[in-house]
């Protein structure tokens, strides 16, 4: 691979469980291998001020919030994210590596929660600044597979919604397949985390050939 060429942003999706940080993980150390330099974020989080946002949405608590303020401060996060470290990190030249981006807002708070998909997308739109993934790889599995893989001893607020929610979530990011097929890559997690790694390895190196042409 080329470091020449123009860096990659690349995104992981799917639901709880379904074993993207792990591809995360084997990515970044794949690409500190080849000597490409890259920056790894997370969402919620990443900054101070997105992981003060983050211990408000994820911590248990007995009032309810409201549908409409875990989106707001979902997206409150991204923006900051976004504006802090991953424009930065593009205009050095690096690969920026998501482990969850805006399309989580659009699978969970718009599949999970049943808020309006257009209305998410013109949020996602200014809470990024325009930016978006150039790959996004979704790793699929049911919600079933992702609640026996999660070994959280004390689950947090979104992971303690249930199997429906995870399973209406895993459904919206199949319609996102379709709607997004540019740049959206679909892999089966039921695989083995080698085989995984491989195809996104070889997706990465086509994108990388396209973009020198």
């Amino acid at each position: 691979m080329s470091t020449s060429n123009k860096p990659l942003f690349i995104s992981f999706e799917g639901i709880d469980g379904c074993g993207k940080s792990t591809q995360v993980k084997i990515l970044l150390e794949r690409l500190d291998q080849a000597g490409i330099d890259s920056t790894l974020v997370r969402e919620p989080g990443g900054t101070h001020i997105s992981e003060e946002i983050r211990e408000v949405l994820l911590t248990n608590r007995d009032d309810t919030m409201a549908d409409r303020t875990e989106t707001l401060l979902m997206t409150a996060s991204r923006a900051q994210l976004t504006h802090d470290i991953i424009i930065p990190s593009q205009e050095k030249g690096k690969f920026v590596i998501a482990d969850r981006f805006a399309d989580s807002t659009l699978a969970y708070q718009g599949g999970g929660r049943g808020l309006n998909l257009d209305w998410l997308i013109k949020l996602n739109e200014f809470a990024t600044f325009g930016v978006r993934p150039d790959l996004t790889f979704f790793i699929d599995v049911t919600a079933v597979v992702g609640a026996r893989r999660r070994s959280t001893v004390h689950p947090d607020r979104l992971e303690n919604v249930g199997h429906d929610f995870q399973e209406k979530v895993r459904n919206q990011y199949l319609k996102l397949v379709k709607l997004f097929p540019d740049r959206f890559i679909t892999l089966d997690g039921m695989e083995s985390p080698d085989v995984i790694h491989t195809r996104i390895w070889s997706e990465i190196n086509k994108r990388m050939n396209k973009n020198e042409k």
